[in-house]
Parts: structure tokens; C-alpha cells; sequence
């Protein structure tokens, strides 16, 4: 079972500074000392009672988006997501890192009672938003396949989105990440990137270039944006719920 859930914020290692300077700055979070072979891994930690829910990773080429679930049986849940599809990647003692059917890769690691989600961040000008979301941007061709697997991987509530081309995955209990499936126009390789409910998106925008974020384009109901390691993610109209 799916205790808790980590996104973690990947960003190539010649910008990984100053991405994680950005990102404890928009979550309301400061960054753990380093991990790792080569200091690599870092968490975002909340203040308060909190528990942490954001981790970062230095990665060669381009940044994106990955999820670790945290369960309570390691070894069913990599046995059910081989089951369901998923492909081995990586092995280590608490640890399995696996790719999915459409080619996303994720974590599986050990449940440490990790439940006390961070409220959402304050802004200066009083607006809020929270990174709640990670979307996983897919192929027409992997699309389907992919609704299956998480849908039946998480045992989450699973349904369309508001546009013909999205589907959510939402957990019924208070966990602080859920999953957005995008089926783009074209074929291209399974990758992701980082979504936050915002109660202002052009408020949270202009907070966000404040710190060296960059507009790319505007969507329906969501702003696209590039962080300082010109990685992209999304700042969408969805309440950022406490």
C-alpha cells in the first residue's frame, strides 16, 4: 500500500544550485545537506511539525519530474508492479527503481510513517499555491497503457480531466502528490514535469520571474514557466487545499 509520496525535482547538475535556491524558495523550504556518491540528492524540508514531501536529484542532461512512493511491503509492491508491467531499472537495499509500461521511470522505497502534509506556501503578496502534482507527459501510442497501469498500480481514484486529453490519478487519502496523465499531439519519449494549484497563477507567476523564472506559454487554465535551469513546469488554476 501507497503510504506517502515524494516528487522529486530533477534538474541538470551545471544548474543544480541554483534550481534548488528557486525551489526551497517557492515551497517555503530550506535544503538538507547533500547526499550521494557525488552529493547529488538533497531534500526540501518544511518548517514545523511537517514531513517532507519534495526531494532534489542532480541528473545529467535535461531536468524533469520523477515519483518515489513510500509503502509499507516493499517487496509485494515491486512485485505488483512487475505484474503490471513495470520493467526493473535499479536494485539496492531499500531502494527499486523501475520504468513504467509507457517508459516513466519511479521509485519504490520503504514507509518511514511519513503523513503530516505542509500546508500550502504564502506568498508575499498574500497569494498561495503548493506543488501538488506531477504530470507525465505521454505519447498518443503509450497513453492508454499508462491510465491502466497507475490506475490499477495505485488502486487511486482514477477519471478524466476537464480536456479530452488528460486524466488524473488522485489518492483518497491526504497524501500531498497526485499524478496527471497529458497525452501530447505527437509521439515523442515519456517524460515529466512539476505542476503547483495556485490561488492566483498570474499573481504566483510574477512571484515566480521575481526569482528568475521565465513565462513560456499560456495554456486553458494553467501558465507554462521555466525555472532557472530552464526546466519546464506549470503553475495551474487548481486550489492549492490545505
Amino acid at each position: 500500500m501507497i503510504r506517502w509520496v515524494y516528487a522529486f525535482i530533477d534538474r541538470p547538475e551545471t544548474h543544480f544550485g541554483a534550481a534548488c535556491d528557486f525551489w526551497t524558495r517557492v515551497t517555503g523550504t530550506r535544503l538538507s545537506a547533500p547526499r550521494g556518491d557525488h552529493d547529488e540528492f538533497a531534500t526540501l524540508l518544511p518548517d514545523g511539525s511537517a514531513d517532507p514531501y519534495l526531494k532534489a536529484q542532480a541528473v545529467n542532461g535535461p531536468g524533469g519530474a520523477h515519483l518515489d512512493f513510500a509503502v509499507d511491503d516493499l517487496t509485494q509492491t515491486v512485485g505488483l508492479a512487475r505484474h503490471l508491467g513495470a520493467t526493473p531499472v535499479h536494485t539496492e537495499e531499500g531502494l527499486e527503481v523501475l520504468r513504467s509500461p509507457g517508459g516513466q521511470l519511479f521509485c519504490l522505497v520503504p514507509w518511514f510513517g511519513e503523513h503530516r502534509r505542509p500546508d500550502p506556501v504564502t506568498a508575499p503578496d498574500g497569494t498561495t499555491s503548493r506543488l501538488d502534482q506531477v504530470c507525465i507527459d505521454l505519447a498518443p501510442a503509450v497513453y492508454e497503457a499508462e491510465i491502466e497501469f497507475w490506475t490499477r498500480f495505485t488502486a487511486w481514484t482514477s477519471s478524466p480531466g476537464t480536456l479530452p486529453e488528460f486524466h488524473t490519478i488522485r489518492a483518497s487519502t491526504e497524501l500531498p502528490v497526485q499524478i496527471l496523465l497529458q497525452r501530447l499531439s505527437a509521439g515523442r519519449p515519456t517524460a515529466a514535469h512539476l505542476d503547483l494549484a495556485c490561488t492566483n497563477t498570474e499573481a504566483t507567476r510574477a512571484w515566480h520571474e521575481s526569482l528568475g523564472a521565465k513565462l513560456v506559454s499560456r495554456g486553458a487554465h494553467w501558465l507554462v514557466l521555466q525555472d532557472p535551469s530552464a526546466t519546464t513546469y506549470c503553475l495551474t488554476s487548481r486550489p492549492p487545499t490545505p
